[in-house]
């Protein structure tokens, strides 16, 4: 007798469908007019998000084009809000920091400026093909024109995600050359428990200096334990500022004085200039391939960006560049002047900050001409300044 039950074909089991994304979380809220920290539910809604207290009150209610991830520990997403006019400065430093990974990349997915999953780079898509083009025929007159010429034409050309990748890319040798020791993430400050408050006094000095600089692209930084009073900035965006500097500066507007100054550097491309022409051409066929395969290229950019002296015209640009921040942030400009002298006799190599030529006096001077007489507002109360002090205390 047949077995009717063989030959009838085996079905495979129905897979669950997935998940669906989670529409509210857990997080906490700074409302940016005290240091309280609220425990509150964030619900995420078709155009906005709506972040309550654990009373249920409304606390906020953010639109998903009005955020922007702000700098973070890696498993942390911070955002804040984004300011279209940069010009308000009284407008509060709200930000809201998110642990669960799930909701994080849901609100990643749902936000425009937020880009933890590279959605930012997809839509710089076709500005990278025209970009491919415009590469493909400046390496076809190579030939014709100096290195130094050709990228000094061709940094401000590249679109963001591709300098932010050149920048990564020499990072990584720049970490090796700085933290001797190999120490690792215990290389940074601001990670240790008692260090995050000075972190998070120096992320509202950014977020101050970049509301006001509106540079189009965000920035990142990073504190290292260097005794150096120094800071260097790659391409990118990414700005080094070394223990030292924090050290040496006696107030909050001399060390954003400095950072405004490295913000000069990146808003002119100069480390992008500077990288290329060291680079040459391995780094320039690189990035038309997509691959920076040039490994010698990149010991030779990161020496460098390390011991990089810039011109005497770059130098004066990103003094006033950092003056005439400092003004529209509402700090004293003066401040960088009171670094820039303060650092006169440093023999230091590496002292991207300072060059013997313009002769440092001449730079004082022309910065405090530049600084501009108004009702100044502080950066920090006085708590925050002494936890930034200690920022590199662990």
């Amino acid at each position: 007798m047949t077995d009717i039950t063989s030959s009838v074909p085996s079905v495979p089991p129905v897979p669950p469908p997935p998940a669906a994304p989670p529409s509210s979380g857990a997080g906490l809220y700074f409302d940016g007019r005290t240091s309280t920290r609220h425990e509150v539910t964030v619900t995420l809604g078709d155009g906005t998000m709506r972040i309550a207290g654990g009373d249920g009150a409304v606390l906020a209610e953010w639109g998903y084009n009005e955020i922007e991830a702000m700098a973070a520990p890696e498993k942390v997403l911070r955002i804040g809000r984004r300011h279209h006019n940069h010009h308000d400065l009284a407008a509060p430093l709200e930000r809201l920091e998110i642990l669960d990974s799930a909701f994080a990349a849901e609100i990643d997915r749902r936000a425009e400026y937020i880009d933890r999953t590279g959605a930012l780079a997809r839509h710089h898509r076709n500005a990278v093909v025209l970009w491919t083009v415009a590469a493909t025929a400046c390496l076809v007159l190579a030939a014709y024109f100096a290195i130094p010429a050709l990228a000094g034409r061709l940094a401000p050309l590249i679109p963001f995600p591709i300098e932010r990748r050149l920048g990564d890319t020499v990072n990584v040798q720049i970490l090796a050359t700085l933290d001797k020791n190999h120490s690792g993430e215990a290389f940074e400050c601001g990670h240790k428990l008692g260090e995050v408050p000075g972190r998070q006094a120096l992320d509202k000095i950014m977020q101050r200096l970049q509301d006001a600089a509106a540079l189009g692209f965000p920035l990142r930084t990073i504190v290292v334990r260097r005794k150096e009073a120094n800071a260097i900035t790659l391409p990118g965006g990414l700005i080094y500022i070394f223990q030292g500097a924090i050290d040496k500066a006696s107030t909050p507007d001399e060390l954003a004085g400095v950072i405004s100054h490295e913000m000069g550097h990146a808003a002119h491309h100069d480390g992008t200039k500077a990288v290329l022409q060291s680079g040459g051409l391995s780094f320039l066929f690189g990035m038309l391939l997509g691959d920076f395969v040039g490994g010698g290229a990149v010991v030779i950019s990161a020496k460098t960006i390390m011991q990089l002296t810039y011109s005497r015209e770059v130098e004066a640009a990103a003094d006033a560049y950092g003056a005439v921040l400092m003004n529209k942030a509402g700090g004293d400009a003066h401040g960088l002047a009171t670094f820039l002298a303060k650092i006169g006799g440093a023999t230091e190599p590496g002292m991207t900050i300072l060059l013997d030529h313009p002769l440092t006096n001449a730079r004082v001077a022309a910065v405090n001409k530049l600084a501009a007489p108004q009702d100044l507002r502080p950066f920090l109360t006085n708590q925050e300044w002494t936890a930034l002090k200690r920022m590199c205390s662990g």
